[in-house]
């Protein structure tokens, strides 16, 4: 494969609500860019993005697919993501490593919850993004309303450079208002892209947006704004030049529109791929990617150099038929098919056995990947999800990946002990591959837990593990993940002495401990430990004991045997003795201090809270409010949007199992839902009692 150069390079994701259409548009680009003279459609359960025997079942996106293609001499990573809640760690970590990504909204729905969701994620990672509004041949189907969505609901710049003739049935074209020209999409597939004059009855309309465009993008740039003030008007080529810049810095978002499974417009859109999302060199003048030195503890900026040290960054991995598969994003320097390479995390020796690129489940091998590029490792046996490749000299680390706790859980246990080892093994694999998935043995019960984010996770899982690793299993009813927290603080002193015959024990140690503030809990973490101790009380070696005894004393709980969190400790005093004090002693001191501190801590149950927002036709509203109000929802909003209501508000998860069934019964099957998890809220009092009892 010949060297592609950087500037050359987009690497973009494919994001957004479930059936907003995503897989159906990466299919459309797979064909018009030459990879695949067919199309696969995901309602024939044919699409090539959607490998998976689930995904092609459901007729969804369960895991992030990848694939290389070429347009106008330009070189295209992309990833196609799921659009289900239940899977967004696939949209997190790949995310991480996008230079761009293309959000499609569905021209019905509009921004709709998971809309929201992807998007908070790209903001996050700060990845420059375009809009395709798609699905406008179906009934109802609303461009500017979409646009409007976009503004209020995402506090978004939406830009529009295109905008549709017609809409449902009527769609004719579309009006690129860059080029100034009205296009066609006809043939069989709309292969045949006919550029026509702006028609007469659209010349009015078509005025006034590309004026506004032509605002909107000056604003970004004096150069601009100075020639637009001269002449009321830009090139085509400053006015691409200033969408570009106006992209790359996160000003605002071009919207292009069509329809993918009509397959018009999608030509367009790869165009704007090209024209206005940034190459990997860009990004990186941008946005420097955090790296710390694990030598010597000082940031060292990345250089998106092929001759410089190797830093690549494993953003997935993935249990294939053929093996394992590493996904990796080179920031810096080049890997090579056999090289040897280390992982510093681990601390542990790689060697990259096989390089390739993917076409969702086929495998093409390549000698090297350079700066800038996405490929798959064969090989790698101790890299995890979010670690970073160098070479064992010259160690480096580049900022992880943070995942969403898991809020579900259920028991599992083997069919035979003949499938006791293999279900080990496939747990194993499924919990490397995926970070939201997790497991532990319940110490009271002994049983095997299995955690995810939500019920389709679980089931996605228990018919892998028949399918892929035929293992047969049977799991249990789903359970909440409940959590404690603490509503009142306090300082206790926790005096670990124990004397046996010879040396004894010996860890003292008083902390203050208080409830995180918002903004402390907004960073994601739900223990914070603080050393304040001054004149050397505590010897500094024994200062992590301290804090390790607290965290573990956390994860058991107190009134339910739930992990605490949300919880300060700041160490303010103490004291050891010369010959008895030890690491362990401390730790006990640590576990003691949590233990006489929680009678005063007001420790209070929590459960997890999800976003929920129900499409519903307006005749079974008052059915649909009903149902949520008899589960603890509080709703915030009712909408109508067309001939549909659209309900949102939260609820608590624990009454939303088999919420699907019930739906189906309340609206003959005509409505549907979505949900995303919101925050962890108290339990009413009511049911505190019942909950202990069940753990």
């Amino acid at each position: 494969m010949p060297k592609i150069p950087i500037k050359k390079m987009r690497n973009f994701g494919i994001i957004a609500h479930i059936d907003s259409g995503k897989t159906t548009v990466s299919e459309r680009v797979i064909y018009f860019t030459g990879k695949s003279h067919k199309i696969g459609e995901v309602h024939e359960g044919a699409a090539t993005m959607d490998w998976m025997k689930e995904e092609q079942e459901r007729g969804i996106t369960i895991t992030a697919a990848a694939t290389s293609v070429e347009w106008r001499g330009h070189y295209l990573n992309v990833i196609d993501t799921p659009g289900h809640v239940d899977f967004t760690a696939e949209v997190e970590r790949s995310c991480r490593v996008l230079d761009g990504a293309v959000v499609v909204f569905c021209a019905v729905g509009g921004v709709q919850a998971q809309s929201e969701t992807v998007w908070r994620q790209a903001d996050k990672y700060k990845v420059p993004r375009m809009v395709f509004v798609n699905k406008m041949d179906r009934v109802g189907a609303d461009f500017f309303s979409v646009v409007d969505q976009i503004r209020e609901r995402l506090d978004a710049n939406p830009l529009p450079i295109a905008y549709p003739v017609g809409g449902g049935d009527e769609l004719q074209g579309i009006i690129d208002l860059v080029g100034w020209r009205y296009l066609r999409f006809e043939g069989a597939n709309g292969e045949k892209v006919t550029e026509l004059p702006i028609p007469d009855d659209e010349m009015e309309r078509a005025t006034e947006l590309r004026q506004t465009m032509y605002e909107q993008v000056a604003q970004e740039s004096e150069d601009l704004m100075e020639k637009y003030l001269e002449n009321e008007s830009l090139s085509q080529e400053d006015l691409m030049v200033g969408i570009r810049e106006g992209v790359k810095h996160y000003l605002f978002q071009p919207v292009l529109v069509g329809s993918a499974l009509k397959n018009i417009g999608v030509q367009l859109m790869i165009d704007a791929v090209v024209d206005y999302l940034p190459n990997p060199e860009e990004v990186h003048s941008m946005n420097q990617f955090a790296l710390e030195d694990t030598l010597h503890q000082e940031p060292i900026p990345t250089h998106p150099d092929p001759d410089a040290p190797l830093r690549a960054l494993v953003f997935k991995i993935m249990t294939t038929p053929h093996g394992e598969l590493s996904f990796v994003r080179v920031y810096q320097g080049t890997l090579r098919t056999g090289d040897q390479i280390f992982c510093p995390n681990q601390q542990k020796k790689e060697r990259a056995s096989r390089l390739v690129k993917l076409h969702a489940m086929q495998q093409t091998a390549i000698d090297e990947v350079a700066a800038g590029d996405i490929c798959a490792v064969v090989g790698l046996k101790f890299a995890a999800t979010g670690e970073t490749l160098t070479p064992e000299n010259n160690q480096a680390v580049l900022e992880g990946i943070t995942f969403a706790r898991p809020v579900i859980s259920m028991a599992i246990e083997p069919k035979s002990n003949q499938d006791k080892e293999k279900l080990a093994h496939a747990l194993a694999k499924m919990e490397r591959e995926d970070p939201t998935f997790q497991r532990h043995i319940d110490p009271e019960t002994g049983q095997l837990i299995i955690s995810g984010m939500g019920e389709l996770h679980l089931e996605v899982l228990q018919h892998r593990m028949l399918d892929d690793f035929k293992v047969d299993a049977t799991v249990g009813k789903p359970r909440v993940s409940y959590r404690e927290t603490i509503t009142k603080e306090c300082e206790v002193r926790g005096k670990h002495v124990k004397q046996t015959g010879g040396s004894g024990q010996y860890g003292d140690c008083i902390v203050k401990i208080r409830p995180m503030t918002d903004e402390e809990r907004a960073t994601g973490e739900e223990f914070v430990f603080v050393n304040q101790i001054k004149g050397g009380a505590i010897p500094k070696e024994y200062i992590p004991a301290i804090q390790e005894g607290c965290k573990a004393e956390l994860t058991r709980g107190h009134v339910a045997g739930y992990p605490v969190i949300g919880v300060h400790v700041t160490l303010v005093d103490g004291s050891f003795h010369a010959v008895d004090s030890s690491e362990m002693a401390f730790k006990a001191a640590g576990q003691l201090a949590i233990r006489l501190a929680y009678d005063k801590l007001g420790v209070q149950i929590l459960e997890p809270w999800m976003k929920v927002e129900v499409e519903s036709p307006d005749e079974f509203t008052g059915n649909c409010i009903g149902s949520l109000n008899s589960k603890r929802a509080m709703i915030s909003e009712t909408l109508n949007r067309g001939s549909l209501a659209v309900i949102r508000g939260e609820v608590p998860l624990a009454e939303m199992f088999g919420y699907t069934t019930d739906l189906r019964s309340l609206t003959q099957g005509r409505a549907s839902f979505t949900m995303e998890p919101a925050d962890y809220k108290a339990v009413p009092q009511s049911m505190i009692n019942d909950i202990a009892k069940k753990s």
